[in-house]
Parts: C-alpha cells; sequence; structure tokens
C-alpha cells in the first residue's frame, strides 16, 4: 500500500474534518428546526391553555382565566361538582350553537396536579429539559409523548377547536413528522 506524502495526507484529513462537521452542523440545523415546530405547537394557546403552572386553566386565544372560577381538581378532572364534563361534551357542538359555546373532545381535563407538563413562559431549553423528563410526563418517554401527540383525540381537538378558536397553525402532520425527526436526531436541546 502506497503512503501519501505528508502535506497530502494532511490536507486529506482537514477536508474530511471539513466535511464532517459541516454534516454536524447541518444536522444540528435540522435538528434545532424540528424542536421550533415542535415548540410552537405545545406553545400554541390550544395547548398551553390546560399546561398551566397553577390550577386554574385558561381559555381562549388570548389565554384569560377560564370564567366561573374552573380549577384543576384533584386528578385533573376538575374540582368536585365543578368537572371539566359538566360542560364540556365528548365533541365540538354544531356551528349553529354559535361562539363562545364550551368545546368538546374525548376525555377532556388538565394535566393531573403530579404531572402539570406546564408550557407556558418556558424558554425553548426549558421545554425540551421537561418533555425529555420522564418524572415530568408521567413517566412517558419520547416515543411515548409522540404516540401521545400522535394519537390522542383531546391532543387532535387543538387542530379542530371548534367556532371562535384558532387551530394550530401547523399542521399535525408536520409537527408529528418534526418530533419524529427531532427524536432520530439525538432529541437535542436548544441552548439557553
Amino acid at each position: 500500500m502506497r503512503m501519501l506524502p505528508p502535506r497530502r495526507a494532511s490536507l486529506l484529513v482537514a477536508a474530511l474534518a471539513a466535511a464532517a462537521s459541516t454534516a454536524a452542523i447541518a444536522q444540528a440545523d435540522r435538528a434545532s428546526q424540528a424542536f421550533e415546530t415542535i415548540r410552537a405547537v405545545l406553545q400554541h394557546p390550544r395547548c398551553q391553555n390546560c399546561h398551566i403552572p397553577g390550577d386554574a386553566p385558561l381559555q381562549y386565544d388570548a389565554g384569560i382565566p377560564h370564567a366561573m372560577n374552573v380549577q384543576r381538581g384533584p386528578v385533573g378532572l376538575g374540582a368536585t361538582a365543578m368537572e371539566c364534563s359538566v360542560c364540556h361534551g365528548e365533541a365540538n357542538l354544531p356551528v349553529s350553537y354559535g361562539a363562545h359555546v364550551p368545546p368538546g373532545a374525548p376525555h377532556w381535563r388538565l394535566p393531573p396536579p403530579q404531572i402539570k407538563m406546564v408550557f407556558i413562559n418556558l424558554t425553548p431549553a426549558q421545554l425540551c429539559a421537561q418533555i425529555k423528563n420522564p418524572r415530568e410526563t408521567g413517566g412517558k418517554d419520547l416515543q411515548a409523548m409522540l404516540v401521545h401527540n400522535r394519537d390522542d383525540k383531546l391532543v387532535a381537538w387543538g387542530w379542530e377547536p371548534g367556532v371562535g378558536r384558532e387551530p394550530v397553525p401547523i399542521p399535525r402532520a408536520q409537527f408529528v413528522a418534526a418530533w419524529q425527526e427531532w427524536m432520530s436526531l439525538g432529541a437535542p436541546c436548544p441552548a439557553n
């Protein structure tokens, strides 16, 4: 086997290192873009109105406190005698009912108080760390979180929230694809 002269060998090593560096930067950019899509969905009012730090959900696109002093309750289904299902049915009411009627989806609820999964006022790095932490997600790893976001009917409601509410503007399939890509790239978190 013939050896390259030292100068050519060092040029080849430098070229390979530059190519590897360029590929790593491109991969990091793809991961960053994928996570930005995830962040934009999770921090949209359709998601963050229920993923709250306190115990009173928010409502409407402006994220105002829920009327009637609604509270999370001991398991996320509302306070005793004011459960979410009293007003929120299994589906949105027909458009003919007008604006400002309670929306509906199967199993309407808030996250339980032990696993609030807060999306409000978090930096992208904090949000990323939270969704990667099974202690913060009720034991769900990233794959289980993907399945939850892909298959759960209450999550799906965010894209069809009924009259008077802005749907999540990023198509759900694009959100799921971004989650898959982010995971395939190692699920890196953005820097603070």
